[in-house]
């Protein structure tokens, strides 16, 4: 695990980000997506990227990003690597089935998070990428960054989805 302590610098923040800051300042899909080696994309919705993430996985890791405190968000940065694991049809529907099962009743954030974990055993596994490449993908987007941070593409709707949706 001390591999990815360069990974665990970048920091993982609510919403959407047209593009991060030196801090890293995205979300978990988005980071995920550099991690994997595609182009940073903002994510606003899961259907967005690329086809080899879990639509179930990303939505729940989208959900924990968005809701968990400043603190706790960044426990996140150790599945980054982790949601690049789409599957058949078939497993897809048994994650959603796992997630909803699951969630069923109001959880804190470690009961969620031990959620993720769940379903990301259910099915394929993402392959994992050398560390070193992980590492160059998210330097070369730190580097590129021209904001010392990122801001949320919609501060106002974050703000909005802060008081309208409950803590778990």
């Amino acid at each position: 695990m001390d591999e990815f302590d360069h990974i665990l610098n970048w920091k993982l923040k609510q919403g959407s980000h047209a593009f991060p800051g030196r801090d890293g300042g995205t979300c978990i899909n988005e980071a995920a997506i550099v991690a994997a080696g595609f182009p940073y994309q903002p994510v606003r919705t899961v259907e967005t990227m690329p086809d080899c993430f879990s639509r179930p996985i990303c939505r729940l890791a989208m959900l924990l990003n968005d809701e968990a405190s400043d603190e706790e968000r960044q426990q996140l940065m150790l599945f980054v690597t982790r949601l690049a694991c789409a599957d058949s049809a078939k497993v897809e529907w048994e994650r959603e089935v796992y997630i909803t099962q699951h969630l069923r009743h109001r959880k804190g954030f470690r009961s969620r998070l031990a959620v993720l974990e769940g379903a990301l055993a259910v099915g394929r596994q993402a392959d994992m990428p050398a560390v070193a490449d992980v590492r160059s993908r998210l330097d070369a987007i730190q580097t590129s960054a021209k904001a010392r941070t990122s801001v949320a593409d919609h501060l106002k709707f974050s703000k909005l989805k802060d008081w309208l949706v409950p803590s778990f």
